[in-house]
């Protein structure tokens, strides 16, 4: 059995596609016969809604549960906070209850790794594990970072887009270093990109610019009204549209997705310097 990618879906800054695209990612993978489990690492539980349980603060199992089971070295038996979502793919909710995990985590002695220690008993079962970061660069997403294989960046096309990652690079840099030597970007997605000459432009100037230093998935996900309705309707793309472009952008993504780590890429994604 090959072994399971956990890739971490994460960027400090909001409103850039994070859950939209692990929703898709995790709904294409599963459609080409992975086993795939979905975590909503993110208080707000955007996922979790999109995922068609529209009142997440209201769960009494989630992700916020097993965590603090880490941390108080309590077992439970089987895993009733794993759900299965009818398009092939398992996910565990995410609720504002992680807030306070956030915050309880600071005085917990390997902080950093706790859901780590939690995917090391569940990820054998699965091919992917996809994690959906909270906007920012708190303990939550160093969790994340500290448990993934890889790191893929959504972000929006715009001439800001180099200088907003910076930070998140850094970190992932210094947690390569100190807590997870494995720890790769697998690919920068381009999302929210307008079929318009000065929006390819900017695409083309990120592309230039981080693209140097940093790999670059080749599929462009594009800004349409079919792909905002996906979090309002309880499926994925492949559902809600299956012949429009937002789909055929995430499953070129997926097939992309599927080449990290089996094949050498055209920009090595190791930070080792």
């Amino acid at each position: 059995m090959a072994k399971p990618k956990v890739i971490a879906v994460a960027n400090q800054k909001g409103g850039v596609g994070k859950s939209t695209t692990v929703f898709n990612l995790g709904a294409g993978l599963a459609a080409q016969g992975k086993r795939v489990l979905l975590l909503d690492v993110d208080p707000q539980g955007d996922l979790t809604k999109m995922l068609g349980l529209r009142q997440p603060h209201d769960l009494k199992m989630t992700l916020a549960t097993v965590m603090n089971d880490v941390v108080e070295d309590i077992s439970r038996e089987g895993h009733p906070e794993i759900l299965h979502h009818d398009e092939g793919f398992d996910f565990i909710p995410g609720n504002r209850a992680l807030s306070a995990v956030e915050v309880g985590l600071v005085n917990v002695m390997s902080r950093e790794t706790v859901l780590k220690q939690y995917l090391a008993g569940v990820k054998k079962d699965y091919d992917y594990v996809l994690l959906d970061c909270r906007p920012s660069l708190g303990m939550l997403v160093l969790n994340c970072l500290a448990a993934a294989d890889y790191v893929i960046i959504p972000v929006q096309a715009d001439y800001l887009a180099a200088e907003d990652m910076t930070e998140l690079v850094g970190t992932v840099n210094s947690l390569k270093r100190q807590v997870n030597r494995n720890l790769k970007i697998g690919g920068v997605v381009l999302t929210m990109v307008n079929n318009t000459a000065f929006r390819m432009d900017i695409v083309e100037s990120v592309r230039n610019g981080i693209g140097k230093s940093i790999p670059i998935f080749d599929s462009v996900i594009p800004a349409t009204v079919r792909l905002a309705e996906v979090s309002l309707e309880d499926k994925s793309i492949f559902r809600h549209d299956p012949h429009g472009k937002a789909a055929e952008a995430y499953r070129n993504l997926v097939k992309e997705v599927l080449d990290i780590g089996e094949k050498k890429r055209s920009r090595s994604a190791d930070l080792a310097r």
